[in-house]
């Protein structure tokens, strides 16, 4: 069965808090757009089986706030400033038992990413943007090796 990846990039965060980049929380329109983009991910009817999410705090306040149910959920301290390459092979370590995923990061990597997997040059995932793409492939470890099909480009202000 192809794997299918959901790339997701935290929501707006506060730079004006003091507090040290990893610890900086979401601002007002963080805290808004992520519930309306888990929303949005919920009424599409599919969602990941399973999460990887960095630990810095935007991120985890974006995971929260997207709501999603989701049991499933690991944090990645390699997420928080990784490279294309570090993502890559946390992709393709995943187990083939799981059949979707979520990435919850930074970027510039996750655009990197993007654009690396799916072959569609993104130039840039704003906040809290999801990204859905389909490797055709049974196996995550393929993932950059084989082909695969950008299914959905979503961002808070792509209006539905």
């Amino acid at each position: 069965m192809p794997k299918t990846l959901y790339l997701v990039r935290h929501a707006k965060s506060d730079w004006n808090t003091g507090e040290s980049d990893f610890e900086r929380p979401l601002n007002k329109r963080g805290q808004r757009d992520a519930p309306e983009m888990g929303q949005r991910i919920k009424d599409a009817g599919s969602l990941p089986e399973q999460i990887l999410c960095s630990p810095a705090r935007r991120a985890v306040q974006t995971l929260e706030s997207l709501d999603l149910g989701i049991k499933a959920v690991l944090f990645k301290e390699k997420i928080y400033e990784a490279s294309t390459g570090d993502l890559l092979d946390l992709v393709q370590s995943l187990d083939d038992s799981c059949g979707s995923a979520m990435l919850i990061g930074h970027n510039p990597a996750m655009t990197w990413l993007a654009t690396l997997l799916s072959g569609v040059r993104i130039e840039g995932m704003p906040t809290c943007s999801i990204l859905t793409i389909r490797l055709d492939s049974d196996h995550w470890k393929s993932a950059g090796a084989c082909p695969a099909t950008l299914l959905h480009f979503d961002y808070p202000k792509k209006r539905p």
